[in-house]
């Protein structure tokens, strides 16, 4: 007996071998392997889908301060003025502008590019406003679709 009333045992085979094999931690790293093959497109897939909600939710506000904007100046910006003229007075503007009309400067879209702003819009619109997605390019399907205003 030892000293608190214990037996001392000498260490067994079974003691010493507390790891895993080989082969359970392959199966292991399969498994994990095929559930990120299965769940890693369709999370992926979602951050496209919330980059273009943003999108046109961004689109929704630059539309609203360039609507207030032709009420205080009595149009729209130029296309040579764009979206800039929503947070510094243009020359011209005398004391009719009422802005800043956005809290912040104009945001870039979610992929890091201007918006596109065009005066006077295609189809009869007063203006245009788009990004082009996310390969930057006219055109596409999914996340390369383009978003208007």
């Amino acid at each position: 007996m030892t000293q608190y009333g214990q037996t001392s045992r000498p260490w067994s085979r079974q003691t010493l071998q507390q790891g895993f094999t080989l082969l359970e931690l392959l199966v292991v790293i399969l498994i994990i392997a095929l559930l990120a093959g299965y769940v890693g497109p369709k999370l992926f897939g979602k951050v496209g889908e919330a980059k273009a909600k943003t999108a046109a939710g961004q689109m929704k506000s630059l539309s609203d301060a360039l609507n207030n904007y032709r009420l205080d100046m009595g149009n729209y910006p130029t296309t040579e003025q764009g979206l800039a003229v929503l947070n510094a007075k243009p020359a011209d503007a005398g004391n009719r502008w009422q802005g800043p009309y956005l809290m912040k400067d104009v945001p870039s879209d979610p992929w890091d590019r201007p918006y596109i702003y065009r005066r006077p819009g295609e189809n009869g619109k007063d203006f245009d406003l788009l990004t082009f997605g996310a390969d930057g390019k006219p055109g596409g399907s999914g996340e390369d679709t383009d978003i208007s205003y």
